[in-house]
């Protein structure tokens, strides 16, 4: 707690790691702005405080005593295997420890790359973990797996939060499905890299702090379980497209639609060249996109019940990823 300079009231002090980016700056900017006075938040760079090193984490939190910390840190969807263990799995656990021992509720960020495809998936829903998932997936299902123990074994106050498909007022990290959207307007896209009935589903970020605002006060409902924090209605990827294209009034991308193995065979083709560049000196990665390219042709929608069934009630109910 920290004192209130302004009338004498003492407010919470939250920490945000990964407040740079479109979660984490989302949070902070909600606090300051929507809930002045209540708390106030931190939001320390890596450069300050890196979350490789648990020792690190540990003098932070523990010099400054928060009441509570949220991890929104990611790193590139893209990132090599080492990279993402450390920020995505390590970062985690490191910044889980540190709560732990301090006492404080935590609020972590997942993603549905945890999940397979399928349709009306539940929170107990997950991928099992095989070497062939991506290293951003592979991260995210540990640090799960390992929070929920340390829940259960080490008094461990968390909640997970499960994110679709991200919309909102976005910074210059576009990545994944973004880039593919953004093809549209850019028009890069010639023709429809899915198939018709390919459902998704997408999460407000704008709505994401009234949640999370409401989790910390609530800690004897939310904690030690994962939600599932998308829109109730799960929306078809081509009627998106074809949406932003009419919006924007551009001719790209014709309703063609390009069969996944003829747009595989060209993914591939990409690679080969790739492989071939590295041979020369020259390093180039795999455009994100054409890394979910498979989820353009797979249905995957997130159950949102257990979220609706409990205390949040949506302030913004009608706002879509169309609105």
């Amino acid at each position: 707690m920290v004192q209130d300079n302004t009338g004498g009231k003492t407010q919470k002090l939250g920490v945000v790691f990964g407040g740079s980016g479109l979660i984490g700056g989302t949070i902070v900017n909600y606090f300051k702005t929507k809930r002045p006075g209540i708390v106030d938040m931190r939001a320390p760079s890596s450069k300050k405080v890196s979350l490789k090193d648990c020792t690190d984490i540990r003098n932070y939190l523990m010099s400054i005593k928060p009441d509570f910390v949220i991890n929104a840190a990611i790193t590139k969807i893209d990132s090599d295997p080492q990279l993402s263990f450390e920020v995505n799995y390590a970062g985690a656990i490191n910044v889980a420890r540190a709560a732990a021992a301090l006492n404080i509720p935590y609020i972590f960020f997942s993603s549905a790359a945890a999940l397979p495809p399928g349709e009306n998936l539940k929170e107990e829903n997950h991928r099992p973990l095989t070497a062939r998932l991506s290293n951003y997936a592979k991260s995210k299902l540990m640090a799960e797996s390992t929070l929920n123990y340390m829940a259960e074994h080490e008094n461990l106050d968390f909640s997970c939060i499960r994110l679709g498909i991200v919309y909102g007022n976005h910074d210059h990290k576009i990545q994944g499905f973004h880039r593919l959207l953004f093809s549209v307007a850019d028009e890069s896209m010639p023709c429809m890299f899915t198939r018709k009935g390919t459902m998704h589903s997408y999460t407000n970020s704008r709505k994401l702090p009234y949640l999370i605002h409401h989790m910390l006060d609530n800690r004897s409902e939310f904690t030690g379980k994962t939600y599932h924090f998308v829109d109730k209605d799960p929306v078809e990827l081509a009627q998106l497209i074809l949406t932003i294209k009419s919006h924007l009034v551009v001719k790209s991308p014709r309703e063609i639609y390009i069969p996944y193995p003829l747009a595989r065979t060209g993914k591939n083709a990409v690679r080969v060249i790739l492989r071939l560049l590295t041979k020369i000196g020259l390093k180039a990665s795999l455009p994100t996109e054409l890394m979910f390219l498979n989820a353009f042709y797979r249905t995957q929608t997130l159950s949102s019940e257990r979220l609706q069934s409990s205390s949040f009630i949506d302030p913004m109910p009608d706002e879509t990823v169309f609105t």
